[in-house]
């Protein structure tokens, strides 16, 4: 046991920031201006003059200890417009279960096309289209709201109500943003996938929820080729019998197939504003899924009000959004980062929608976007990032980037070098550039911790929990720890949390998703460390972390180490507990083209590995492998290929289709048959 060393009573020197906002900056914030006001009509405490950090630790402490106060605030400070008032903002706080704002009626469409009523801006435009051309095409905001009243009146006509369900096999175009809007005008629940998932994994999505309204296209382009769909659109006219409707999209431009009703028919034609159904705040404004690898992906219904708030929240004051703006993040329909894009016009912004390959024609595609469309703030993935590190590119010396102020990852932690890649690429070119690493979930379509425009970046960590999130780090005891490894908890409710799934009447399903651990307490399944300055690193799943000899470790930190060496596309590591009390921690490798896992590269990761993170997880063995599977959003599957090398049989370890490679998934099930020989 090693003993801590003796204090001699002096601080611990605090790590100098990579990066701090100047005072400009933090003067202009709207989370600034917000925290001025809130303490002058809602109590919250005072700013602290001149120290940023303790203001929103300040703020921060507010927003979680009076929940209503909070939520009351962000809700007039956007000018949430309620139909009908409520008659309290917490009627009831229990986890789940928790009541918001009962009484109240909005609409979301309502707010997120308010700024079409502005006449300075509704020939601006609300969204930049762009695809493989890279030539930005504009939708104002007149013509949004146009295209928006016109297919909500055509829903109506086709018989949709409030809370029936319309769904979209759609990529990332402007027509889908229409599709989502409309069906919230009218009270339908929006559900969509992108056109790269394959019949069976939309139809474990779509099945549950019995659509009675499919939008699809005919096909989408990626990677400089045309990917026809028309077959899989076949097949899921025949697999959903509660379609009354299927509209067709001619993105390769193709006819409608028989019985289906053209895109254009529905959405000209009209001058009307949208016809705006007033709907209560808990009523449903769309289904998520989970990545569904190990069953059929939890359907997590999610409101309209709730998601209004949480969106205001996270885009105005988080992201520092508002309408001089262009908001880019790459994204397909198929995850929650569309929803959460889709959420900049809800304050004003510009939304930019990118369809095409992130790598066509080359790693630079993404800068190429913020290039054209003059983007501000820039959402993508670590992985994207440390890609671009990896290709050794320089963005902002060879694009003109200087209209980006925020870079933003998600999706996987960004390691250490990539803060400090992104941080060396723009200043190079002389840009003041706010790195902001986010981190949340499907479960609550938001941030749990990441950007906050006023406080200092520190390599590897996320700035702060964000404003109404009680989010601390706990020991299986259920005791909050700072500076230890713990599981990510959120103590008091989030409005954006799921009001419930789809199909789970009576609520077991979603009570043992987050609450059996700890009840009354979300856990959500990551290991976090929250720091004394009060930053959080995230580590990784804690149901696939790596815990050898009572030491813990996220997978990321492996990943972050192995990956740095040019040798290693991706890696993948699993931690197994074996049946005679031992442990087999396998490190599987996928090579870099033209590299060779030989005595030498293996001894070069360990030493990585040992020196960098800890001699305890140095791997057992190193494998190499044909290829990392992936959920189809992108993540790894790290739990399935656990279960696979424990033994489970592969159609049970793992849904096959929400993998983006099934082939891969047999080496693995090929390398536990090898095992147990």
């Amino acid at each position: 046991m090693t003993t801590a060393p003796q204090s001699d009573d002096r601080p611990e020197p605090q790590p100098q920031p990579l990066w701090q906002p100047g005072p400009d900056r933090i003067a202009g914030a709207q989370i600034t201006r917000f925290h001025t006001w809130a303490a002058r009509h809602h109590g919250a405490p005072a700013p602290t003059p001149g120290d940023p950090a303790a203001s929103y630790a300040d703020l921060h402490r507010w927003s979680v200890d009076d929940l209503a106060a909070f939520w009351r605030a962000t809700a007039e400070w956007f000018d949430v417009r309620f139909t009908a008032a409520y008659d309290t903002v917490l009627a009831d706080r229990t986890m789940p279960g928790a009541r918001w704002f009962p009484g109240a009626t909005l609409n979301y469409a309502e707010h997120a096309l308010r700024a079409a009523e502005d006449p300075a801006r509704a020939d601006t435009p609300a969204l930049l289209y762009v695809d493989e051309t890279y030539e930005p095409t504009p939708v104002t905001w007149a013509d949004l709201r146009a295209q928006v009243a016109a297919l909500a009146a055509a829903l109506r006509r086709l018989g949709v109500r409030p809370g029936d369900r319309v769904s979209g096999y759609v990529p990332n175009i402007p027509q889908a943003v229409v599709a989502l809007l409309a069906s919230a005008a009218v009270g339908a629940v929006w559900t969509s996938c992108a056109p790269d998932f394959g019949a069976r994994s939309v139809l474990d999505r779509f099945q549950q929820i019995e659509p009675v309204v499919l939008f699809t296209v005919d096909g989408y382009r990626y990677g400089g080729k045309e990917h026809d769909r028309r077959d899989t659109v076949t097949e899921l006219r025949a697999e959903l019998p509660t379609l009354r409707a299927v509209v067709h999209i001619p993105l390769l431009g193709t006819p409608a197939p028989e019985g289906a009703l053209n895109w254009s028919d529905l959405t000209t034609g009209s001058t009307e504003p949208p016809l705006y159904e007033q709907v209560p705040f808990d009523h449903p404004l769309w289904v998520l899924y989970s990545s569904g690898t190990t069953g059929l992906p939890k359907a997590l219904v999610q409101s309209q009000g709730g998601i209004l708030l949480e969106h205001l929240k996270q885009t105005g004051l988080h992201c520092d959004l508002g309408p001089d703006d262009r908001f880019f993040w790459y994204t397909s329909t198929g995850w929650m980062m569309w929803n959460f894009l889709v959420a900049g016009l809800l304050v004003g912004a510009t939304i930019v929608l990118y369809d095409g390959s992130p790598g066509h024609p080359d790693i630079a595609a993404q800068w190429r976007v913020a290039e054209t469309t003059r983007a501000t703030v820039f959402g993508t993935s670590a992985a994207y990032v440390m890609a671009c590190r990896k290709a050794g590119i320089h963005p902002a010396r060879d694009l003109d980037l200087s209209a980006v102020t925020c870079v933003a990852t998600t999706g996987s932690p960004l390691p250490p070098d990539g803060f400090r890649w992104l941080h060396d690429a723009f200043a190079e070119s002389g840009a003041d550039l706010w790195t902001a690493s986010v981190s949340g979930g499907t479960d609550v379509c938001s941030c749990f911790a990441g950007a906050v425009p006023t406080l200092p970046v520190h390599i590897g960590e996320l700035q702060a929990p964000c404003l109404g999130t009680d989010l601390q780090a706990w020991d299986p005891q259920g005791t909050p720890v700072t500076e230890e490894v713990g599981e990510l908890v959120v103590t008091q409710p989030m409005p954006s949390m799921p009001i419930r799934f789809w199909n789970d009447p009576d609520g077991s399903r979603y009570h043992d998703s987050y609450f059996d651990m700890y009840p009354g307490v979300w856990r959500h399944g990551d290991w976090i460390t929250v720091t004394s300055r009060g930053s959080v690193v995230i580590h990784g799943r804690s149901d696939s972390t790596l815990n050898r000899q009572g030491v813990r470790m996220g997978s990321a930190d492996i990943y972050e180490a192995v990956e740095r060496l040019p040798e290693i596309r991706e890696s993948l590591v699993i931690g197994l507990e074996l049946p005679d009390g031992g442990y087999w921690m396998p490190l599987f490798v996928h090579l870099a083209r033209g590299a060779t896992l030989d005595d030498a590269l293996r001894d070069r990761i360990k030493r990585t590995i040992r020196e960098e993170l800890s001699p305890r997880h140095v791997p057992d063995d190193i494998i190499e492998a044909p290829g990392v599977p992936h959920t189809l959003t992108g993540k790894r599957i790290e739990v399935p290929v656990k279960r696979l090398l424990q033994g489970t049989p592969l159609d049970k370890a793992v849904n096959p289709g929400s993998v983006d490679n099934l082939e891969l998934l047999r080496f693995y099930e090929k390398v536990a048959r090898d095992r147990a020989k």
